[in-house]
C-alpha cells in the first residue's frame, strides 16, 4: 500500500497542452530504487529530444528471452471540478482505491513489486524484465524509443493496462488528423470577393462521411465489436464574424486502423477521397497529423502466451477498440498481450478507482506468469 500511495502522490501528467505536461522522472526514480532493492539491474534513459521524459528497464537474470512486464508512468490530465477525491492522494473507501493512475496505470508497478518480492528469483532460468515508459497518453514516445533501440529481446510481454484481468490479444490503432482550409476573407455583402473556407470544408466533410460509409461497407474484422476502421469527426473551428467571409477553417478527426488495414492504407484512401477538393481549390487544403499514427496490434490467438494467460486468469482472450503500447512492444519480436487490473471504463474518468477485489487475483496471475516463463521448475 505504501508503494501505491507514493506512486499516486507524484504527479506525472503527459499532455499535448504545455501547461499540463510534466516530467515523469520522479516516478522513474522511485521505481529504479524499488527494483534495485529487489536485485534488478536498472537502466534509466532520457528520451532523445524530450527533456524530462524517461524510460526505465529493470532486469533480473541473464541473456535474451524471458518475460517483460510493461507499463507507462504518465497519466492523463484531470478535471479538478469533477473529482470528489484528491487525485494525488490514495484514498481507500468502500472497497475501492481512488487516485489518478491507480489503474491507468502507475498502480500496476506496485502489483509487480508485491508479486515479485515473495518469489525466489535466484532460480530464474530466463530473465524477468520490467519496462516503465513515458508519454503513452500522448505520443507514445517512450514505447517508440524502446522499439527503435531493440536493446531488449523478450520472448513474451504483458502490458498491465486495465482489462479486468481479461487477456487482450488484438486492438485497433489510432490516428489523429487535421484538415486546414485556407480561403480568402472579404465582406459578406459580396461573396465573390472572397473564398469561403467554411463552404469548402462543408464539401470536405461530405467526402469524409462518404469514406466513413466505404470503410463500413468494405472492411471488417469479426473479432471487434465495431468491426470496421472508424472515422470520427471530432472538432471544427473557423471564422470570426457572421459578416465576414471565413478565411480559415480547421477540422480535427480520428481514424482507427484494424489489423490488416494500417495507417498507410487509410491515409491513401483519405488522400483519394479529398483529391476532387484539391483539384477544385488548388493550394487551399492542407492535411496533417496531430500525432504520429499508432498502428493496430494483434498476436497469435493460439500462441503460448495467450493460451497461458487465458488458463491462468480464467478469462478468454478478446479484442478491444482502444489502443495501447502493444504494437511497439510487439516490434521487439515477442508475443504480447494486454492484461491488468481494473476496468477501462474507470480510466480517464473523475474519481478513477481500483476495486480491491482485483488485488489478490492480479498478484497471483503475475506470479504464475513469471513462474511459467522464467522459472525452470514449473512446466
Amino acid at each position: 500500500m505504501d508503494m501505491y500511495r507514493d506512486l499516486i502522490a507524484v504527479p506525472s501528467i503527459s499532455s499535448t497542452e504545455p501547461s499540463w505536461d510534466q516530467s515523469n522522472e520522479q516516478v522513474i526514480r522511485l521505481l529504479a530504487d524499488w527494483f534495485s532493492q529487489l536485485g534488478f539491474a536498472v537502466d534509466v534513459t532520457e528520451l532523445p529530444d524530450l527533456p524530462g521524459k524517461f524510460n526505465l528497464v529493470a532486469t533480473r537474470g541473464e541473456g535474451d528471452g524471458g518475460l517483460l512486464l510493461a507499463g507507462h508512468t504518465d497519466t492523463v490530465p484531470y478535471d479538478q471540478g469533477r473529482w470528489t477525491k484528491d487525485p494525488f492522494k490514495l484514498t481507500e473507501e468502500n472497497g475501492r482505491l481512488y487516485g489518478l493512475g491507480v489503474i491507468d496505470m502507475k498502480g500496476f508497478f506496485a502489483f509487480i513489486i508485491e508479486a515479485l518480492k515473495d518469489m525466489d528469483l535466484s532460480k530464474l532460468t530466463k530473465p524477468i524484465r520490467i519496462l516503465a515508459t513515458a508519454d503513452e497518453e500522448t505520443t507514445m514516445a517512450g514505447a517508440r524509443a524502446i522499439a527503435s533501440a531493440m536493446a531488449i529481446k523478450p520472448d513474451y510481454a504483458v502490458i498491465g493496462e486495465p482489462t479486468g484481468l481479461v487477456p487482450v490479444m488484438m486492438h485497433k490503432g489510432h490516428m489523429s488528423e487535421a484538415i486546414r482550409i485556407t480561403g480568402k476573407s472579404g465582406h459578406s455583402s459580396d461573396p465573390a470577393n472572397g473564398v469561403n473556407a467554411l463552404e469548402i470544408m462543408h464539401k470536405v466533410m461530405g467526402r469524409l462521411l462518404d469514406l466513413q460509409r466505404q470503410l463500413k461497407e468494405n472492411y471488417g474484422n469479426h473479432h471487434f465489436k465495431v468491426p470496421q476502421p472508424t472515422l470520427n469527426l471530432g472538432h471544427i473551428n473557423g471564422g470570426d464574424s457572421p459578416n465576414r467571409i471565413c478565411a480559415c477553417c480547421e477540422l480535427n478527426f480520428d481514424m482507427r486502423p484494424i489489423p490488416g488495414v494500417g495507417p498507410d492504407e487509410l491515409m491513401g484512401l483519405l488522400h483519394h477521397a479529398l483529391e476532387p477538393i484539391k483539384e477544385q481549390y488548388p493550394n487551399a487544403l492542407e492535411l496533417f497529423h496531430l500525432h504520429e499514427p499508432i498502428p493496430a496490434y494483434s498476436t497469435d490467438p493460439n500462441g503460448e502466451l495467450v493460451l497461458a494467460a487465458a488458463e491462468i486468469s480464467g478469462n478468454t482472450a478478446e479484442a478491444v477498440n482502444y489502443c495501447t503500447e502493444a504494437p511497439f512492444i510487439n516490434q521487439l519480436g515477442c508475443q504480447t498481450i494486454v492484461l491488468g487490473p481494473g476496468h477501462i471504463a474507470q480510466a480517464h474518468q473523475p474519481d478513477e478507482y481500483l476495486d480491491l477485489s482485483f488485488v489478490k487475483p492480479t498478484i497471483d496471475i503475475i506470479q504464475r506468469l513469471v513462474s511459467r516463463f522464467c522459472l525452470a521448475e514449473v512446466k
